[in-house]
C-alpha cells in the first residue's frame, strides 16, 4: 500500500495474463475441513511473518502449491528495481473470458505488513480456492500478486505494459482485514452490473456497502489508464471512508481513520486483524462474483439474439 502525506497525518494509499484452464486439483480433505476464517488467518500469518518481500511470495507460492494450483513468475524491471509478480490460473472454461482477481504481496520496511497488504493477498486466496471447488460457469479465473505497489504502482503497470491478455474484468483487493462495510471502487461506467450484484450480496451478509468513484489509488489504476475493465474492494469500517476521503482532500481530523493508524507503521501487525469479518467480506465479493458472471452470460445471449434478429 502506498503512502501519502497531507497535513502531516499519514494518509491511505491503498494500496498474466492467464493461459488456458489447466484442470486444477481440488484441495486436500485437510484443507477443506479448516474453517474458512482459520485458512484465511493462517494464509495471512504465514504472507506477514514471513520477511522481506522476497519471503512474502514465498509464502504464497507455497499456499499456491498445496491448492496444486499452476502458477509462474513473471519478473520485471521498472524505475531502476527488480520485481517480481505471482501469476496462478485457477479454473474455468478454456475458451472462456478471463476474470482477473489480484493483490500485491510487497510490503514497507515498518511493522509486518498484515493489513497492507497480507489480508488483501489472503482474501485472493480464499477465493481462488473457492472458484477452483466450484469453477464460474462463464468465465476462466486467474489470480495475481503484483510486487512493488509501495513503489509506485510498478507490478501492475508492468502486467499491463506487457501486453498481457486484457482481462474481462480484474477486481483488486487492497486493505481487507476489519471493518463492517465493503468499500468498492467502480468506475461511473460500465460495471454497474457487478456494483448491483454486490449490493445485493452485502445486503443478504447485513454488511454496509460503499461503491464510488473516490478511492485511494492502488493496483485497479493501471488496468483503467489502459482502458481495461477494472474495481478494487477494501473492507474497513463504515466511518473509516468518509475519514481516508477527507484526508485526501486536505481536511484535518480530530480522529483518524483506524486504517490511516495502522498501515505503513508498526501497528501492521497481526494483532489488528479480525478475519470473521474479513471472510464475510469474502463471501460477499464471491456472491458478487458468481452473480456477476451469471448476468453477464444472459447479457450476451441478448446482444446474440437481437443481433440475429
Amino acid at each position: 500500500m502506498h503512502r501519502l502525506l497531507v497535513a502531516t497525518l499519514p494518509i491511505l494509499f491503498l494500496s498474466a495474463c492467464a493461459t488456458a484452464d489447466t484442470g486444477s486439483r481440488p484441495a486436500t480433505a485437510a484443507q477443506a475441513a479448516r474453517s474458512p476464517d482459520t485458512q484465511w488467518l493462517s494464509d495471512v500469518r504465514a504472507i506477514s511473518d514471513a520477511g522481506p518481500n522476497a519471503q512474502r511470495r514465498e509464502a504464497i507460492a507455497a499456499r499456491l502449491d498445496a491448492l496444486n494450483l499452476s502458477w509462474r513468475k513473471a519478473p520485471f524491471e521498472a524505475n531502476g528495481k527488480a520485481g517480481e509478480n505471482l501469476i496462478a490460473d485457477v479454473a474455468g472454461p478454456a475458451d472462456a473470458p478471463i476474470l482477473l482477481i489480484g493483490a500485491h504481496s510487497d510490503r514497507v520496511a515498518v511493522g509486518h505488513g498484515a493489513t497492507d497488504n497480507a489480508s488483501g493477498s489472503a482474501s485472493v486466496l480464499a477465493l481462488a480456492e473457492r472458484f477452483q471447488r466450484q469453477p464460474l460457469k462463464h468465465h476462466r479465473v486467474a489470480i495475481a500478486f503484483w510486487d512493488l505497489e509501495e513503489e509506485g504502482l510498478l507490478g501492475s503497470k508492468a502486467y499491463v505494459a506487457d501486453g498481457s491478455t486484457k482481462p474481462a474484468l480484474y477486481v483488486n483487493f487492497d486493505v481487507f482485514g476489519w471493518g463492517d462495510t465493503l468499500w468498492m471502487m467502480a468506475p461511473a461506467q460500465g460495471q454497474q452490473a457487478l456494483v448491483d450484484s454486490s449490493r445485493t450480496a452485502t445486503q443478504a451478509l447485513r454488511l454496509g456497502f460503499s461503491p464510488g468513484e473516490k478511492y485511494p489509488p492502488t493496483d485497479h489504476l493501471p488496468f483503467l489508464r489502459a482502458g481495461w475493465p477494472a474495481v478494487s474492494y477494501s473492507l474497513v469500517g463504515a466511518t473509516e471512508i468518509t475519514q481516508v476521503l477527507d484526508a485526501y482532500a486536505g481536511k484535518k481530523s480530530p480522529t483518524p481513520a483506524k486504517v490511516m493508524q495502522v498501515i505503513h507503521t508498526d501497528q501492521d501487525v497481526l494483532g489488528q486483524i479480525d478475519a470473521q469479518a474479513a471472510v464475510r467480506g469474502v463471501d460477499a465479493v464471491e456472491r458478487a462474483l458468481r452473480d456477476w458472471d451469471a448476468k453477464a452470460a444472459a447479457s450476451a445471449s441478448t446482444i446474440t439474439s437481437e443481433t440475429g434478429r
